[in-house]
């Protein structure tokens, strides 16, 4: 098996590829993320990996995710780099809807003005939150990359595969609608 080849299937296509306007794409990725709330989350370092299906809230140009705790928290303590898909059902090629984001992690320390934010922003009260017998973990996921597939683009003529590079000094140009 000639792995090499294989990975760069979509580097080499992407080089030839019928790339839409950057705004109207981040406004076409935008509205796929709100119109969903739940993605499979995959951590790991070394030979452990881990792949959560997870709530999100999407807020800033960012993906906010509260959770209990578990497995994946073994990944994001040997590797802050993480993975996250949201998709739709697949029913047709005519009808592909999905994105991958890479992005980088960090976990937000419990009751702080950041943390307290999204408890506001989802309507969770503090005070119930603090009676719950575990504390619930925030991580703040800024993507780095998103590639995007969607069969809305390609009956524009673009593409239907389309991605979005950011680095530290555009990640905030992620979020176009507040």
């Amino acid at each position: 098996m000639d792995y090499n080849k294989a990975a760069s299937y979509w580097t080499e296509k992407e080089e030839k590829a019928f790339q839409m306007n950057r705004d109207e794409l981040l406004t076409r990725v935008e509205e796929f993320i709100m119109t969903h709330n739940t993605c499979a989350l995959a951590t790991g370092f070394s030979d452990f990996v881990r792949c959560t299906p997870i709530e999100y809230t999407y807020k800033d140009g960012t993906f906010w995710l509260l959770s209990e705790g578990g497995l994946k928290f073994r990944g994001l303590e040997g590797n802050k780099n993480v993975c996250l898909v949201i998709y739709d059902e697949y029913t047709g090629l005519d009808h592909l809807g999905g994105m991958q984001v890479n992005g980088v992690a960090e976990l937000v320390e419990p009751w702080t003005s950041e943390y307290m934010e999204l408890l506001a922003l989802k309507n969770i009260s503090a005070q119930k939150l603090k009676k719950l017998p575990t504390t619930l973990y925030l991580i703040k996921i800024t993507p780095t990359r998103i590639d995007f597939v969607c069969s809305e683009i390609h009956k524009l003529g673009f593409d239907t595969r389309q991605h979005l590079c950011f680095s530290d000094s555009n990640a905030d140009d992620l979020d176009l609608h507040g």
